[in-house]
């Protein structure tokens, strides 16, 4: 039986100037006001793309297409959220795929415990989001953009199971279509091909692009919930392929200077399985930058829209991504490994009342700590059913709770066969410890080869690492019934690593 039935700063393009309206407000009576949740999700975006994520780096990684006029984008609003608040350097989806990294930032749970291990399957019906949490606490909810977690519809909007977004009339389940318009009988996909809805960009403006369509769709529901709480989620389906945008983002960047990454031309040979270079791999990065530059003023939008409205120091203001894109670092494409570009993903939070501005979080985070935090962070009780951990602590004062350890887990797409895993990875700051049954482990050190191409398994240096990495897997298999940690082979090495 289901367990319930569902219910259904600084460029001209940004706009002349702040808002001088008030930024906070009071609920009816002179009551605290609880504070509003907005998250803005992309889809597949590579962290180097954002100025305050470059500022992080050394300028070797931080440029990684070059530093020519043309193959830098500026990210002004989006730095403006980490110069107000918190950004976190080490933020890494639980699986970096679309559908189960959704999956356990909705949850608070891994992949493998909410039915999402792969893209376009359903999502249990026993999961318990964070949004159903907030509209239990009174919260109005609602969701606009790629939803992913409801198997094969495409578009498919307005989901029948809705997981407590209570206004998703904007909410798709999958693809990456370019443009939108609404219609008597509901939003649809403006760009048709013999009738069916197609990935066109022609014709798209700054009424029509799915990037200002569906922000424009979060500053409307915004305006409408001004005097209660609420909690909306924008998930954009770009910078994700096909690497396409509307004028005039189109020309605004150059992939005639666009260098190619530092390493592009790795060699294959000594590359384990999950990170072989691909036969067909491109880095360019105009249209992508591009994208980027069209979602970073839409934030600049959206900001101002809660500035006017008075609700911006009353608003939790999230910026993420489900996972990143490798754009040619490895010599590979899109993501699904266990590789920076692919795995860490932007995470800034801008609350004022909570959090104080231009701090970084260098402790190492998850999708899976998300919905803990949040709600601990927004004084709402969890049903106890999550995995991940309450991270609240960190983000407002950097101090660690108590017990913490500053390990998180990653792991590939699928269930695991009887002759293969993909890879399950153990993270710290520093360190990755990677298993597959297809080679021996890798041990990544981030310090002394930030590119990530040297196996330290073998270093005698690194042999208590490994060892205390593999214990820790062993835990987290036992206590999260991951079945790649019980593979026979993946099983052996963690024994002899952990002995």
């Amino acid at each position: 039986m289901k367990r319930r039935r569902f219910i259904q700063t600084t460029t001209a393009a940004s706009g002349a100037g702040l808002s001088t309206a008030p930024t906070s407000r009071a609920e009816a009576g002179g009551k605290p006001r609880k504070p509003n949740l907005v998250i803005i999700h992309c889809d597949e975006l590579n962290f180097r793309t954002l100025g305050c994520y470059r500022a992080t780096l050394p300028p070797e990684q931080a440029f990684m297409w070059g530093r020519n006029k043309g193959a830098v984008c500026e990210t002004p609003h989006i730095d403006r959220i980490a110069a107000e608040g918190v950004l976190c350097t080490k933020f890494y989806a639980a699986t970096p795929v679309c559908s189960p990294s959704r999956s356990s930032f909705i949850s608070g749970q891994y992949p493998q415990n909410t039915s999402v291990t792969n893209n376009n399957l359903h999502l249990s019906d026993e999961v318990i989001s964070f949004a159903e949490l907030l509209k239990g606490a009174g919260y109005a909810t609602g969701y606009a953009g790629k939803w992913h977690l409801d198997g094969q519809g495409k578009p498919q909007w307005e989901p029948r199971r809705k997981f407590g977004f209570e206004d998703n009339r904007y909410m798709f389940n999958r693809g990456h279509w370019k443009q939108f318009e609404n219609t008597p009988q509901g939003p649809r996909v403006k760009a048709r091909k013999n009738g069916k809805p197609d990935y066109a960009v022609k014709g798209a403006d700054e009424n029509s692009f799915a990037t200002d369509f569906l922000s424009t769709k979060a500053m409307k529901f915004i305006e409408q919930h001004k005097d209660r709480p609420f909690c909306y989620m924008l998930s954009i389906p770009d910078p994700h392929g096909p690497d396409t945008v509307r004028a005039p983002y189109d020309t605004m960047y150059d992939d005639t200077v666009v260098e190619k990454p530092r390493t592009y031309g790795k060699n294959g040979k000594q590359a384990p399985s999950w990170a072989k270079p691909t036969p067909k791999c491109h880095y360019k990065m105009a249209q992508y930058h591009g994208m980027m530059k069209c979602i970073d003023d839409n934030v600049g939008r959206i900001t101002r829209h809660l500035e006017k409205l008075g609700l911006l120091d009353d608003t939790i203001l999230v910026f993420t991504a489900d996972h990143g894109d490798m754009r040619g670092e490895h010599h590979r494409q899109n993501k699904g490994i266990p590789l920076e570009a692919s795995a860490k993903v932007p995470f800034m939070i801008r609350y004022p009342k909570s959090i104080s501005a231009d701090r970084r979080v260098n402790q190492v985070l998850n999708t899976v700590d998300f919905l803990p935090s949040m709600l601990a962070l927004m004084g709402v009780d969890t049903t106890g059913r999550e995995e991940g951990r309450d991270c609240s602590g960190i983000l407002t004062t950097g101090q660690h709770p108590k017990g913490w350890s500053d390990v998180t887990f990653l792991r590939s797409t699928g269930q695991p066969k009887d002759d293969r895993v993909g890879w399950l990875a153990a993270v710290t700051p520093r360190y990755k410890l990677i298993l597959s049954s297809a080679e021996e482990p890798w041990l990544l050190d981030l310090k002394e080869d930030p590119d990530e191409l040297t196996n330290f398994i073998r270093d005698p240096r690194h042999h208590e690492v490994a060892k205390s990495l593999a214990q820790d897997l062993v835990a987290y298999g036992k206590k999260f019934k991951d079945p790649y940690c019980s593979h026979p082979t993946v099983e052996a090495q963690l024994k002899t690593l952990a002995a």
